[in-house]
């Protein structure tokens, strides 16, 4: 399911990145690689999309999101 559908403090874990080359790299720089468990802080249906991430929080557009699986 793309990251778009988790609701807010649920916590997923990265499947895939369905995208190319830079949308790939541009992620895996922030720390979203497969494997990775996240937990998704903000998720209002509309605006930033910002999940944690090892610590971190991280802010990432909504068409991003819908392009990374987790279940």
């Amino acid at each position: 399911m793309p990251l778009t559908k988790v609701t807010e403090g649920a916590r997923a874990i990265l499947r895939s990145i369905e995208g190319g080359r830079e949308l790939r790299g541009r992620l895996a720089a922030l720390g979203l690689l497969p494997g990775t468990e996240l937990e998704v802080i903000q998720n209002s249906g509309h605006g930033p999309f910002v999940v944690a991430v090892k610590g971190s929080r991280i802010v990432i557009g909504r068409g991003m999101a819908s392009r990374i699986a987790v279940e």
